[in-house]
């Protein structure tokens, strides 16, 4: 599935990879109570909590930006033949929705000249490679690879000292073969894009900030992966590297952008992914483009 959508002269397209319920609420957010979500459950259901098995549902998708010089892939979600044995929905998956998805879009993997990670997590790198003949390769072959260097040297000394997956078949192969711009996360490429550090969720986890013709778009990776977060701030993601950092990053964040026109694209809230930071009382909530 993709959603096309314009920021100013910029078109920005949504490559959805799956959508599919598969984590546990309570594990996921480890201080979420019985009563919040209760209390919460009637909009999250059926789109972003699963009736049938509880689960939250979150969408993998990364989002292509062609400015007309450039065209650039902002995160590249969980990948094929992937080992992740512990995520059975990203587990040696073999389909072609994201390269199906991408040729919807009007493009191919020889098309995308800059992929960007947010992060180094699992499902933000996983096509950044491809299986062949036994080895892992740039999926992207005409690609600059777009990492923080301070977020790709934690992964990197971390994976020294105990080989992480996906590290070893998503990051490394790509810096071995040369590919990897390494820059800070508030970096400016141009004037239609730059870089700003949101960390606490990794060690330098960074949003993309699209401007163009009066226009602006935030691309959030993972600062916030709920629309129930934006309620309760406070509710911390298991994954997140530096729980407090992550909490106030996710508070200024959204206190920033609220009630402003800057259209922020999700990279896990439900479909279609794109809305705005509005107010809720005293904490925050989500509009999304379209409802």
């Amino acid at each position: 599935m993709t959603l096309s959508f314009a920021v100013g002269d910029l078109r920005v397209d949504r490559i959805l990879e799956q959508e599919l319920p598969g984590f546990d609420p309570f594990t996921f957010l480890p201080t979420l109570t019985p009563e919040i979500l209760e209390a919460n459950r009637s909009w999250l259901e059926p789109v972003s909590l699963d009736p049938a098995t509880g689960l939250f549902i979150f969408p993998m998708q990364s989002y292509v930006i062609r400015t007309g010089k450039h065209t650039i892939l902002v995160d590249t979600c969980v990948g094929n033949h992937k080992d992740r044995p512990t995520r059975p929905n990203w587990h040696q998956k073999t389909d072609t929705t994201y390269v199906d998805a991408l040729a919807k879009a009007g493009l191919s993997v020889e098309d995308i000249d800059y992929v960007m990670c947010t992060h180094l997590h699992p499902d933000h790198v996983g096509w950044n490679t491809r299986l062949l003949d036994g080895r892992w390769v740039p999926t992207f072959p005409n690609a600059k690879y777009v990492f923080s260097a301070k977020e790709l040297a934690h992964w990197t000394a971390r994976n020294a000292e105990t080989p992480l997956p996906h590290i070893v078949d998503s990051v490394l192969p790509v810096v071995e073969a040369g590919r990897v711009v390494e820059v800070t996360s508030d970096h400016a490429f141009d004037d239609f894009l730059h870089l700003e550090p949101t960390p606490g969720h990794s060690p330098d986890h960074f949003a993309v900030h699209l401007t163009s013709n009066g226009a602006d778009a935030l691309l959030i990776g993972d600062m916030i992966h709920s629309p129930l977060q934006c309620r309760h701030p406070d509710l911390v993601a298991a994954p997140d590297f530096d729980r407090e950092q992550a909490k106030a990053t996710r508070v200024a964040t959204m206190d920033k952008y609220c009630e402003t026109d800057t259209l922020i694209c999700s990279a896990h809230f439900r479909s279609p992914s794109i809305g705005h930071f509005v107010r809720h009382g005293d904490a925050f909530d989500f509009s999304f483009r379209g409802a």
